[in-house]
């Protein structure tokens, strides 16, 4: 919380919540901002990430970006920071099955690299209260403006064991597993 509060400089809020089920600590964070919106919630933007991600200077504005040509919600990609927890042959797996096709699409949906128009968020309905696969749902519910796109990355950790049960730290862990 102290080094959110620093990073903000009282430019944001840090909002913790107890709740320990990822989908009901993304709404919270969710409904602090849109109380914080005073304008149109189509001019307002919502984007995620996670505690344990690195963004790259220029993620925020490439969302604005699509969100100046439409899109109502854009799915990145992440890069893994470390695979040291993991077996020599996890790096390898994993880049073998992160399939991004050649024009920077794909079918990856990660609550830590997405970003949703705040009137679409809303009709679509929320986060869900689920301790898992709270992105897919979310993402699974939004329009048909919504893109999925390599140009927007983000570095998460490699941990083999996360908080989120059946989470990305569990899917990357079953690559210890994979072809063994």
């Amino acid at each position: 919380m102290k080094i959110a509060e620093e990073i903000l400089r009282g430019k944001g809020e840090v909002v913790i919540t107890d709740a320990g089920i990822v989908g009901c600590a993304r709404a919270a964070a969710a409904r602090r901002a849109l109380g914080r919106c005073n304008g149109m919630l189509s001019l307002c933007w919502l984007a995620h990430t996670d505690a344990d991600c690195i963004v790259p200077e220029d993620w925020l504005v490439k969302q604005l970006l699509l969100a100046e040509e439409g899109v109502e919600a854009a799915a990145g990609i992440i890069s893994v920071d470390t695979f040291c927890e993991h077996g020599p042959e996890v790096q390898e797996r994993f880049h073998i099955s992160y399939l991004i096709n050649t024009d920077g699409r794909h079918s990856h949906v990660h609550g830590a690299n997405l970003g949703i128009r705040a009137d679409a968020y809303l009709e679509a309905g929320g986060w869900a209260n689920l301790a898992s696969a709270e992105d897919h749902d979310l993402w699974n519910r939004l329009g048909e403006a919504r893109i999925s796109t390599a140009a927007l990355r983000v570095t998460t950790s490699g941990r083999r064991i996360g908080r989120a049960p059946h989470g990305f730290a569990d899917a990357l862990a079953a690559h210890n597993e994979a072809l063994a």
